[in-house]
């Protein structure tokens, strides 16, 4: 069921009465016998607190099979009429407060609380916690916000041979009943509940420390037992080493959590959680088979955001989730800044315009945008926001704040901000009051214009050249933010001028400037040679959707491989790929742009991403008359470029990888048939584990593989991601009974785990079956509002986007959408459906414009 939704005004008032101590929290996870227990597990909490008002009346959160007894200030409590939706009601408090809570919680498979997952391999037992927004209170009675911060010292109970990890080390251990040992941890810094963390399990360990002379901190890694032998914890220990070197030199506070625990863990809904000293990460993350350079550095990507947080998020805390911006656009900012600086990854900057800035546009664009420090009522509203705009469009204005103040002069407000609220709350106010401090400059202006509002401003040159092709004039013209109320911005930009050489457009002129107004002159540019392309945002330092002069946009079609360096050639893709989603490019022409520039693209990372954008553009943009010649063009070069490229290179398996996502003709089947069972042998390609997963997944979607190659391939491969890519493979089958008996099973089916709902969620969807989902729709329609009344957030939401009929680019799904929405729904069930009809009304725009 769904977890209680707090309020921000529940929160404030409880905050406005309460001061949490401490929590002393026991756990047996045994079944009494010393074996891992199943269904629940027994909870005890001890939390002390003080009321600002004696004989006040106030409530602590629990969501739990049973509750035994609760004590307050030494009197039993009436909990015969405890329901989950309403916590413990505690009256009559005094001054000081002593509660103790004994409940038996629930084991949860959906991700959230405290997950159990087994191991199909060796049958062991695997626990790990996730509480964020508010599910601590899945494991142990309390005060689940973020401002009500508190110590923690936990003593659990555990099968002996398993480890046991949480925020602080383990100071001691006993014996416990039947074998069982009793694991007591040392109390932890102040900090939310969100950020309390429990992972057990016969988990495999790995040790280093990082030291830097003055401070040591432990590291560990684990995993599970099955997934051991594929852990590179070495390179992982060594990026960690370089985060902490990073981070201890930028913020001028040495890490403040003793030990750092990195725990990868299964059915794990997000990338990884920032838990305090232990933080939790998808096991994905362990690559069991060959990926490429790419991935290596979104997972360094990854690793350095959670560390961030550490500082920015959990020594500092939000008050409430208004600030979740903060946290993660602050955190995405600093890990990019650090894989810049301190790892092999120098050009993160460029994945970062490419990957995390396509992300903010595409979710700022969309009818349900919203300001960066937007309004969050209660838990259901963050839920939803932890969105391109919270991560991507946050950093990338942040990113524009440091080019406004200086890097130095940021970090320096950052050192301020953290001495003034270390192990406290504060507010973006508070933060934006330190860099102030630190810089001298007035930010006032700057949150009104870039975090209070909405929509993007486009920018574009606008000047005059004589006859040796200089300028005589140059301006940058802005137009108003959109979608939104049309404001103007005031943009920290370079402008850069890039020209022939030796067959390269490299850049010969730059200039930085704030832009402001709808039209700003730039002087220092007359008598510059306009050279063969304009970039008015060059390296990438604000946010705002770029346009080119005519003469520029040409050379990027006939030219964009020759631009020397990634970032620029980046920003170019980029400019072609908004343009195309804004219907002012042609869907067919974006494809033959891509085609043509893939075999000179240096940065795999690019690659992969331009890979994934053509496919959109075939599925989804292109009108449908041109659509079947456009994916046997598509397949035809894509093929060729994996034949001829370096054997066993990152560039040979990501055009690969394409190629079993694409919708695929005869002749190209046959290839991948070839590739699965070994007939036909590409050189240097390792058709490893997941490969030949994915080649079966393209098969068994063109009818060319079945059930009992999947059966086959499951006996193969009998992990908990066999299992999962099976059942994707299941529900990719195209029939309509295949269909139907996924979507049932993906709606229907509560008790799934979560993963494996997501697994068979992935599968229903396929490009080259459009008409066979079209009875879908109306389904869609009729089930969604039952699904969300019924699950958790969480679970919900990866129905409600994933099944969104998105293959059905007509008007008859926009007109069942409005029809939807013209009824009273949930807000945040309401936004998401909007958001899939945004998607529809933008493709039939692109669709008319293709076929124009």
């Amino acid at each position: 069921m769904a977890a209680p939704n707090l309020t921000r005004d529940q929160a404030q008032q409880r905050a406005a009465l309460l001061e949490v101590d401490s929590y002393r929290i026991e756990l047996d996870l045994t079944d009494g016998g010393g074996k891992p227990g199943s269904d629940t597990f027994r909870s005890t909490t001890a939390v002390e607190f003080r009321s600002r008002t004696a004989g006040e009346s106030s409530w602590i959160d629990l969501v739990a099979a049973n509750v035994h007894r609760a004590v307050l200030n030494g009197r039993e409590l009436d909990v015969s009429s405890y329901r989950e939706e309403e916590g413990l009601h505690l009256p009559d408090l005094a001054e000081a407060n002593e509660l103790v809570v004994e409940a038996d919680c629930r084991y949860m498979n959906t991700g959230e609380g405290l997950h159990r997952f087994v191991d199909p391999v060796d049958g062991e037992v695997y626990l790990y916690s996730q509480f964020e927004t508010a599910d601590a209170k899945r494991m142990f009675a309390c005060f689940d916000q973020p401002d009500l911060k508190a110590v923690y010292t936990l003593r659990v109970t555990a099968p002996h041979h398993w480890k046991v990890i949480s925020n602080a080390a383990i100071e001691s251990t006993e014996d416990g009943i039947g074998g069982a040992d009793v694991h007591f941890f040392g109390t932890t810094k102040p900090m939310s509940t969100y950020l309390v963390a429990l992972v057990a399990g016969p988990y495999a360990e790995w040790r280093d420390e990082f030291t830097d002379g003055v401070t040591t901190i432990p590291l560990g890694i684990y995993c599970r037992a099955s997934l051991a032998p594929h852990m590179d914890h070495e390179r992982l220990f060594t990026e960690t080493k370089q985060g902490f070197g990073f981070f201890h030199g930028a913020f001028g506070v040495k890490y403040p959590f003793g030990k750092y625990d990195q725990c990868f863990v299964p059915e794990f809904n997000a990338g990884a959680m920032e838990n305090a000293g232990c933080v939790t990460f998808l096991e994905d993350y362990v690559f069991r088979s060959r990926v490429t350079r790419y991935l290596y550095e979104r997972r360094a990507e990854t690793v350095l955001h959670e560390m961030a947080h550490m500082w920015f998020g959990d020594l500092v805390t939000m008050r409430w989730w208004d600030d979740l911006w903060l946290n993660e656009s602050f955190a995405t900012w600093a890990s990019v800044l650090a894989q810049a600086e301190a790892t092999e990854y120098r050009q993160a900057w460029t994945t970062f315009a490419k990957i995390e800035k396509s992300w903010a546009y595409r979710q700022d664009q969309l009818p349900s945008t919203h300001p960066v420090a937007s309004d969050i009522p209660d838990l259901q509203a963050v839920e939803v926001n932890f969105d391109g705009i919270t991560y991507a469009k946050g950093a990338s204005v942040l990113k524009q704040l440091v080019a406004y103040v200086g890097l130095e002069n940021f970090l320096a407000g950052l050192r301020v901000y953290f001495a003034k609220h270390e192990w406290g709350n504060a507010t973006l106010a508070d933060l934006l009051g330190a860099l102030e401090e630190a810089s001298g400059r007035d930010l006032s202006w700057w949150s009104a214009q870039w975090l209070e509002t909405t929509g993007l401003n486009l920018l574009r040159p606008k000047f005059t050249v004589d006859a040796d092709g200089r300028f005589t004039e140059f301006a940058v013209l802005q137009g108003g933010a959109r979608p939104g109320a049309g404001e103007l911005r005031t943009h920290r930009l370079a402008i850069g001028v890039y020209d022939d050489e030796n067959g390269k457009l490299v850049r010969k002129h730059r200039i930085e400037l704030d832009v402001s107004g709808e039209r700003t002159e730039v002087p220092e540019l007359v008598g510059v040679h306009r050279g063969k392309l304009v970039l008015v945002n060059d390296d990438d330092l604000t946010y705002c959707t770029m346009r080119l002069d005519p003469d520029s946009l040409a050379s990027l079609i006939d030219h964009i491989s020759d631009i020397a360096e990634p970032l620029p050639r980046t920003l170019c893709w980029s400019a072609a790929w908004e343009m195309t989603r804004e219907a002012e490019l042609k869907a067919r022409d974006f494809v033959n742009l891509v085609l043509g520039g893939l075999a000179s693209e240096t940065e795999v990372g690019v690659v992969q991403r331009l890979l994934l954008q053509a496919q959109t553009a075939l599925s989804s943009y292109a009108d449908t008359s041109w659509r079947d010649e456009g994916w046997r063009r598509f397949t035809t070069r894509v093929l060729e470029l994996a034949r001829a490229a370096e054997p066993g290179s990152d560039h040979q398996l990501a055009f690969v990888n394409s190629l079993a996502g694409s919708v695929l003709d005869e002749s190209s089947l046959v290839v991948l048939r070839g590739w699965f069972d070994g007939t036909d042998v590409l050189e240097g390609l390792d058709v490893d584990t997941d490969l030949r997963w994915r080649l079966l997944h393209a098969l068994v979607a063109h009818g060319a593989a079945g059930l009992d190659e999947i059966g086959a391939e499951e006996e193969r491969d009998p992990t908990a991601t066999g299992r999962r890519r099976a059942e994707s493979a299941r529900a990719l089958r195209p029939t309509i009974e295949a269909k139907t008996e996924a979507w049932d099973r993906a709606v229907n089916d509560d008790e799934l785990p979560n993963a494996v709902s997501e697994a068979i969620v992935a599968g229903i969807q396929h490009a080259g079956q459009k008409a066979l989902l079209q009875p879908f729709v109306e389904r869609y329609f009729a089930d969604v509002a039952d699904v969300w009344d019924r699950r958790s957030s969480e679970r919900a939401q990866s129905v409600v986007v994933g099944l969104f009929p998105s293959w059905s680019i007509l008007r008859e799904t926009v007109a069942a959408a409005d029809a939807w929405l013209a009824e009273e729904r949930p807000p945040a069930l309401r936004r998401l459906v909007s958001e899939g009809r945004a998607g529809i009304v933008r493709a039939l725009a692109a669709q008319e414009f293709d076929r124009s």
